[in-house]
């Protein structure tokens, strides 16, 4: 599928001129009026993306206060609502809903019509067992259809959802389920990953046994786990309805602040927080982002087939991002699995070949495997036809400019010229993002484009003020919808306001070091709190990263400036990619910085290690190291049941003790 010869941004302001008169001289002033003018923009979004409300709307933001900011009082919307409105014209071009693959083969392709009858069913039966408005239904799944289903299911009713990845360990999915209180619980009995065949049966026992307030367990039977659980309902049988009440049953009118879904914060210092989101203000981003994303069937008669898939797994908000698709009458593709194959046979063709064989218009993935698969020299020509093939997407962590430009020179030799990439960066904060992309725009390979419609980000210094082309802390001053509406258990708000607004009173402060330049592009450069300071210059952590990394002879690496006593030290955990150590690969490293940044962030010490830290959904874990080496507890710093690799973590604790001891010899001496 070529890229659309008018973008989705293109048809908005067609519509904004149609409808409203108005006329911008470029996407800087386009932004510009979203942001200042809140209430004709979103309203404008809701009216273009063909929002339906039984009863109307008092106004479109009553109270811009943060946080607190009131969206679209007495308007009634619901997620599964907005998804099934696609039915009729997505069956009628022929196109599913949900296209889904694990790595044992099968592949499972789910209808629009299937799908609304698999979660209307499932609906009904959630009310049966008492499951109603506001309670909490909680899952324990991969990325199958059957986590789509139960969601919109749990949608349908006004029941809150929540879900944890299989590959999270038990503790951390417990402590995040708990504080919630479910009523039900969803679970599988087994996974498979990396081409092992893993039986839970024991974790979803754990799991019950410690959600006292859960009144069933509906488990999804994997064929691997061979436990039998009491009581358990199945879910085959939930979603087996197909009778006159089935195909009569609608999706509740909610109200447009009714909460849809928790969503929970990484966990590395403290307890996860547990962030509330409504139907209406996610529903609203969606169709923000979609402008970006140059997505959304329902926008132009001729252009369903668009296939959309992005790999994650359910643990991360770019899961519910993929599901979000299906608000635009997008088919999604989903595949549940290891990107790289199996520790015995790596094989990172896996993702490409999936998108081949299933026309996937769409690819997104995090940062680190598009640099992965240029280190290991992917050849793109024979991953199978990728033709249909019109964007690349990609998040989690800056993507350097020399894997976007090097995997599309690839992608130009094996015959496929006019892919679009599309970074972006925000956060489960907000489901969302705050900075993006625009086809319309020119390529900026190491940045992101724009920022996105609706988001009023600037760079703002520590007094306050907002920056152009300097590095300053990423700040929203204005309200989005898709801010969480609370933290669940925060019954005073303290922690909501501490977590964003402690630094700005009433200016959302993210946590991230950002450039804005005079055009409108931007540049993460790291978490803002664990930025390198060396004699009073400061640098993002991914400056450094970008440096080394592409290096041959670097898989991975990160960064932490260590304080001890009144010295700073900057340390440098590389993983060696090929057969360079010692000596010459540090002297390597250094010179890469020397000459790509500045003598002054060379390290004092570079560390071979087997492994960087990562959470589940690829992040480095750079604050938890550095509070690691500055003396803390590993328990108090992380909790290992989030993270891809705990092992690492056990590696990491090693070197810190000997760092500190080091130090203290030092001192001594």
């Amino acid at each position: 599928m070529p890229v659309k010869a008018t973008s989705t941004l293109q048809v908005f302001c067609e519509f904004l001129k149609r409808e409203r008169g108005l006329r911008f001289s470029d996407f800087e002033a386009l932004h510009r009026w979203s942001v200042e003018d809140q209430s004709a923009f979103w309203e404008a979004v809701w009216r273009f993306d063909g929002f339906d409300s039984p009863t109307r709307y008092s106004s479109v933001l009553s109270n811009a206060n943060m946080p607190g900011a009131s969206w679209f009082p007495g308007a009634q919307v619901n997620y599964a609502r907005q998804i099934f409105r696609h039915v009729q014209r997505a069956e009628a071009a022929g196109q599913p809903a949900v296209i889904a693959e694990d790595e044992r083969g099968p592949v499972e392709t789910v209808g629009w019509s299937e799908l609304q009858r698999r979660a209307a069913s499932m609906a009904l039966e959630l009310r049966r067992l008492g499951v109603a408005r506001g309670d909490r239904v909680v899952a324990y799944l991969p990325n199958r259809p059957e986590a789509i289903v139960a969601l919109l299911a749990c949608a349908s009713i006004g029941a809150i959802w929540a879900i944890c990845a299989p590959d999270m360990g038990v503790p951390a999915v417990i402590d995040r389920f708990r504080q919630i209180e479910p009523k039900l619980l969803i679970a599988t009995d087994g996974v498979t990953y990396g081409g092992k065949s893993i039986d839970r049966t024991r974790v979803v026992e754990d799991i019950r046994a410690s959600l006292p307030t859960v009144e069933h367990l509906v488990l999804v039977d994997s064929r691997i786990g061979n436990g039998r659980f009491e009581n358990a309902i199945y879910f085959s049988d939930l979603i087996a309805g197909d009778d006159a009440r089935v195909r009569a049953f609608d999706p509740e009118w909610l109200p447009f602040d009714h909460p849809l879904w928790i969503l929970y914060s990484s966990g590395t210092t403290g307890k996860p927080k547990a962030l509330v989101h409504s139907h209406g203000g996610i529903l609203l981003n969606e169709a923000a982002a979609r402008l970006h994303f140059n997505m959304g069937a329902s926008y132009k008669a001729d252009s369903f087939g668009e296939r959309f898939h992005w790999f994650c797994s359910t643990g991360w908000m770019m899961w519910n991002a993929q599901v979000g698709g299906l608000l635009g009458g997008t088919t999604i593709c989903i595949y549940d699995g290891n990107p790289s194959g199996s520790k015995d046979n790596m094989d990172w063709a896996t993702l490409w070949r999936f998108a081949a064989r299933n026309y996937v218009t769409f690819f997104g993935a995090g940062a680190a495997f598009y640099t992965m698969c240029v280190k290991v020299g992917l050849n793109l020509a024979s991953v199978g036809d990728l033709s249909a093939l019109a964007a690349l997407g990609s998040t989690a962590s800056p993507l350097p400019a020399d894997v976007q430009l090097a995997l599309s020179d690839r992608l130009k030799a094996s015959g496929y010229p006019d892919i679009c990439w599309f970074n972006s960066s925000g956060g489960t904060d907000i489901c969302g993002a705050f900075c993006t992309a625009n086809s319309d725009l020119p390529p900026t390979p190491g940045k992101l484009q724009c920022r996105q419609l609706g988001a009023a980000v600037e760079s703002w210094s520590p007094d306050g003020r907002p920056v152009i082309g300097e590095v300053g802390e990423l700040v929203c001053t204005r309200p989005m919808p898709s801010m969480p509406l609370f933290l669940w258990g925060d019954e005073d708000g303290s922690r909501y306001h501490q977590s964003y607004f402690d630094i700005y009173p009433g200016v959302w402060r993210h946590g991230d070091w950002i450039k804005i330049e005079v055009d409108g592009t931007c540049e993460i450069f790291g978490r803002s709190d664990a930025t390198i300071n060396r004699v009073g210059h400061r640098l993002g952590t991914s400056e450094i990263y970008d440096a080394v990394e592409r290096l041959d002879a670097v898989a991975d690496s990160m960064a932490i400036d260590v304080r001890v006593g009144g010295d700073s030290q900057l340390l440098l955990f590389v993983v060696p990619a090929n057969g360079m150590r010692g000596a010459a690969l540090a002297n390597a490293v250094c010179q890469a910085i020397r000459s790509s940044l500045s003598p002054r962030f060379v390290p004092d010490k570079v560390i071979e290690v087997s492994g960087i830290p990562r959470t589940l959904s690829g992040k480095k874990q750079e604050l938890p190291v550095k509070r690691l080496f500055e003396g803390r507890a590993l328990a108090e710093v992380a909790d290992l049941s989030t993270m891809a690799n705990p092992d690492v973590m056990q590696e990491f604790l090693t070197l810190a003790c000997n760092f500190r001891a080091a130090q203290t010899r030092t001192t001594i001496a």
